[in-house]
């Protein structure tokens, strides 16, 4: 076997081997220590994505990487006809931390959004005996996953292509637009899905009073309202799950991404009204609550303190002000550690180009560029990088 691989190795080893299911920018990572990454040439660059919002403590955190090598040669996996103490100290400090009931593991955030979903009919058709009290809602620009399910959930028309028949029984209405929800709701309706920051519809936040209008509509009509925290959860918007910036608490939460700190696994997190939605048999995932991924999500969740998830916000607000005089910035939106950048005379994908040129990895959402900085990250590295992002905007000024 070959042993000294170039970056063009490794793209010809994709462009042959791998499904082109992503446009991949030019760098091959082989490390990564804190909020730095490096590249096969050695090149190092400050990270303002986290793997998409995963790595909430930055690229191998000593003391999660010494909890999941710990797990890793104690016990790997059983399966969920066993009983392990990693996925049940996880689940009781999610329990107690979100004002939820239970929780079943998963894998991943669509997948979450799948049981969340099911969790939800399977309430309604118990309750009720109605095989017709299935329609969920969602909002226009949301999303959802990529199941065939899932994105029938999110709300953006250009993802309802292809894939042909989607699920059946959602209906979008307008995020922000009370009116438009009620208009949706009907005897058929059984849930309501929504993120409180659509995230990859451009990072726009909700409104507070929208949202409690939401919660007490589903009170009274007997609605689940499912919120969507693959992205916005542990700990990105300064609250360990951003619900709680709204002063609500839902039914049903999904939640992955940042949960397992660089490692698969999805949750969803079952209030009082749906704990016992699903009975044994009618959900279940081979990989669910598998010991070494939950022994990374419980690294996380002892870090995430509320002095901790205080300076979250602290630092999340640090960069809007930094960002709010930036050449080429017309707008920010967003909540926490999680900010959608509008621009004007260059594209989200140039700027994001740009920037990786000159050794800063940000993200896109729509028409915006995307920051999802690791939760750790220090006001050096935030300056240091705000500094190159400004540079690049400067640039495309000129």
């Amino acid at each position: 076997m070959k042993m000294n691989y170039t970056h063009n190795d490794i793209v010809e080893l994709y462009d042959q081997y791998v499904a082109h299911t992503y446009g991949r920018f030019a760098l091959t990572a082989v490390s990564g220590s804190g909020v730095t990454c490096t590249d096969i040439n050695g090149k190092e660059y400050i990270d303002f994505t986290s793997g998409i919002g995963v790595n909430a403590l930055g690229f191998c955190d000593e003391k999660w990487a010494e909890a999941v090598s710990k797990q890793s040669k104690t016990l790997n996996h059983t399966s969920n006809l066993y009983y392990t103490l990693p996925g049940g100290l996880l689940a009781k400090a999610l329990c107690e931390r979100s004002g939820m009931s239970r929780v079943f593991f998963g894998n991943s955030g669509a997948e979450a959004n799948e049981g969340a979903i099911k969790a939800a009919k399977a309430y309604s058709f118990k309750k009720y005996n109605n095989e017709k009290r299935t329609k969920v809602i969602s909002l226009v620009n949301s999303f959802h996953g990529r199941t065939i399910t899932t994105l029938a959930a999110t709300g953006q028309e250009h993802y309802h292509q292809i894939f042909f028949p989607f699920t059946a029984g959602f209906e979008y209405a307008e995020a922000n637009n009370i009116d438009s929800v009620k208009a949706l709701v009907d005897d058929d309706t059984c849930a309501i899905i929504m993120e409180m920051v659509q995230g990859e519809g451009g990072v726009i936040a909700l409104d507070k009073e929208f949202v409690q209008a939401v919660r007490a509509l589903c009170d009274e009509k007997d609605i689940i309202l499912i919120v969507d925290e693959v992205q916005t959860g542990i700990g990105r918007t300064g609250k360990l799950f951003a619900y709680q910036n709204y002063d609500i608490l839902p039914d049903v939460v999904s939640s992955a991404k940042g949960l397992g700190g660089g490692l698969p696994i999805g949750a969803v997190l079952l209030g009082e009204k749906t704990k016992d939605a699903l009975a044994a048999g009618e959900h279940g995932s081979t990989f669910g609550a598998n010991p070494i991924c939950c022994a990374g999500g419980l690294a996380v969740m002892e870090r995430l303190t509320d002095e901790f998830l205080a300076e979250v916000a602290a630092k999340g607000e640090y960069i809007r002000s930094k960002l709010q005089g930036m050449p080429k910035v017309t707008a920010l939106s967003g909540l926490g550690m999680m900010i959608g950048i509008q621009i004007e005379g260059a594209t989200a994908k140039a700027v994001a180009a740009k920037c990786l040129e000159k050794g800063l990895l940000v993200l896109t959402a729509k028409d915006r560029v995307r920051l999802l900085p690791p939760l750790v990250i220090d006001y050096t590295d935030i300056d240091k990088g705000l500094e190159i992002l400004q540079n690049v905007l400067k640039e495309c000024d000129e």
